[in-house]
């Protein structure tokens, strides 16, 4: 029953009892990575705990391998190391030259963003990071992009490599640097010597000058040593060769000396333990990490074929996108092409069927242009001809108005010797009458006495009328002749105003004729100009309004000449 069970008689539930009311002292513990910090609680036990809370410890390796490709099984291993190395480098506790130091850099950038872009990695992407060491940095005289470009020249070429493989390209160039995995010590060779550095590693023990840590003075493979003592300050190096010299040295502090007999101790055992064979376990784990470094490997070889394929099928969609675009802007144009030829064929068949009626136009006024030339040939000839027949009658007409001169020169001549003759012949009457008056003198002496003076020769015809009836035969001679003299000056007047008539009406009738053969070759031009394209240019006589072409300029003057 419940009553049964009592705290004494239960010694069980006393003891759970006790036990919690003495619960075990903890304190508080923080763990430092590479990549993190982790926080725990520990319990007290023996040891001596420092009031310090939390407990700080860092994360390190404390053994550096050999051959890091065959030691580092593990891949979260690997990553930490890595960061350990690169730390040490930065800070320079292990020396790099400024040339594998970009080069460790390229590395250290791809394993952390990947494959280059220049699209996503622009100029800038790196200046947040701590990639090179100070040391470095104030070697030379170049800026934050300059660095970054180097190390960016050689970081595109290292394209398609994953971040386990560019961590572990980074630490097989690291391990073979002088400084790689070295523990410096402080050491005398004697009590009252110089200092000297005492260096090591996973390959044995050196000898350094205190100003160089990279070329040691002496070294003591781990296969060379037979045993490694101290004895409080004093280190002894026996070496396997019993007859070489032992070596020894002094170091001060005990706290740093039991950490050189701890560090002399792992790296020689994990010198020996390299040279025989891997352990069963160990087999297991590098072939398990064989494995998954094989899956992985041809994880990423499938995502890089399939990145490669994605990569080519963007290129090729961007290429047939381009391509489309390319074809599009090419049917664009040539629909607009098409559209400008269509345009183009509709204007010039306008053009042709406008070309086509003006032909027409043209052939047909060439037609009519050459009935008119054809007519304007008749006529011309006609025109010809009459100008022929013209000319004959001009010619004519000058050989007549020749005659006409001449015989008016001969009748004037004439007209001259009948004046002359009637000058003589009235000189003869006058003659005649004076002795007449001489003879009537004599005859008559009384009637001469009371008659008047004789008259003078140039009396009015009244006195010729008392003349003697003998004289009344040459005045009658006179008359007639004055008579003929006069009859044939009037008709030589009727017919020189008959050929001013005729002359007149020939001039009217050239003028004519000039004025239509003028009409007539204008209308000539000016078809011949029509179906030619061009006008002939008229030519204008001079102190006159008619305009006349050019060949019929001489027949005019001519014409004129003779009409004038």
């Amino acid at each position: 029953t419940q009553g049964a069970f009592s705290e004494k008689s239960h010694p069980f539930k006393m003891s759970i009892l006790g036990l919690k009311k003495k619960q075990p002292k903890t304190f508080k513990v923080k763990v430092i990575t590479m990549d993190a910090e982790m926080e725990f609680s520990c319990e007290v036990l023996d040891q001596e705990v420092p009031k310090d809370s939390p407990i700080t410890f860092h994360f390190l390796a404390k053994f550096f391998p050999e051959k890091v490709e065959e030691e580092l099984v593990q891949e979260i291993t690997q990553h930490l190391f890595f960061l350990q190395v690169k730390k040490q480098i930065l800070d320079e506790e292990i020396f790099c030259s400024p040339e594998a130091s970009v080069l460790l850099a390229s590395y250290a950038v791809q394993a952390k963003y990947g494959d280059y872009d220049p699209n996503f990695h622009k100029p800038g992407f790196l200046a947040q990071d701590e990639l090179l060491p100070k040391r470095v940095l104030m070697q030379y005289q170049m800026t934050a992009d300059m660095w970054e470009e180097k190390i960016t020249a050689w970081y595109a070429e290292h394209r398609g490599i994953a971040r386990d493989e560019a961590e572990m390209e980074y630490l097989k160039i690291a391990q073979d640097l002088e400084m790689y995995g070295v523990s410096y010590f402080n050491i005398t060779q004697n009590k009252k010597d110089t200092d000297l550095l005492l260096g090591v590693d996973a390959q044995g023990l050196h000898i350094y000058s205190p100003n160089s840590k990279l070329n040691p003075n002496k070294s003591f493979p781990w296969s060379d040593i037979r045993n490694i003592s101290y004895s409080e300050k004093e280190f002894t190096i026996k070496p396997l060769d019993k007859k070489k010299d032992v070596f020894k040295f002094y170091s001060s502090q005990l706290r740093v000396n039991k950490l050189i007999l701890q560090l002399c101790i792992g790296n020689h055992d994990l010198f020996m333990r390299r040279r025989k064979v891997d352990s069963i376990e160990v087999q297991q784990m590098k072939a398990q990490a064989k494995e998954e470094k094989a899956r992985k490997k041809m994880e990423r070889q499938i995502l890089a074929r399939e990145k490669q394929m994605r990569e080519e099928a963007e290129r090729a969609k961007e290429e047939m996108e381009r391509r489309l675009f390319q074809l599009q802007d090419e049917a664009r144009l040539a629909n607009e092409a098409l559209l400008r030829s269509e345009e183009t064929a509709d204007l010039l068949a306008e053009k042709a069927q406008i070309a086509e009626e003006e032909a027409k136009l043209l052939a047909h006024k060439a037609a009519e242009a050459e009935q008119e030339r054809q007519r304007l040939e008749v006529t011309a000839m006609k025109t010809k001809e009459e100008k022929r027949l013209m000319e004959q009658k001009m010619r004519e007409a000058e050989q007549l108005a020749v005659k006409l001169v001449e015989q008016s020169e001969r009748r004037l001549k004439e007209a001259d010797h009948l004046k002359q003759d009637l000058t003589e012949a009235k000189d003869a009457e006058r003659r005649a009458k004076q002795k007449l008056l001489e003879i009537t003198k004599t005859t008559y002496p009384l009637i001469a006495a009371y008659s008047p003076p004789p008259a003078p020769p140039e009396a009015s015809d009244s006195s010729y009328e008392s003349m003697p009836s003998r004289l009344d035969f040459k005045d009658s001679d006179m008359k007639r002749l004055s008579m003929e003299i006069e009859r044939e000056r009037l008709e030589y007047m009727e017919k020189s105003k008959h050929l001013q008539d005729q002359l007149k009406e020939l001039k009217s009738e050239i003028e004519s004729l000039k004025l239509e053969e003028q009409q007539q070759q204008a209308s000539v031009y000016s078809l011949h100009s029509e179906a030619r394209g061009y006008v002939q240019e008229p030519v204008y006589l001079p102190h006159s309004n008619v305009r006349m072409d050019k060949p019929s300029i001489v027949l005019s003057y001519r014409l004129s000449a003779v009409m004038n």
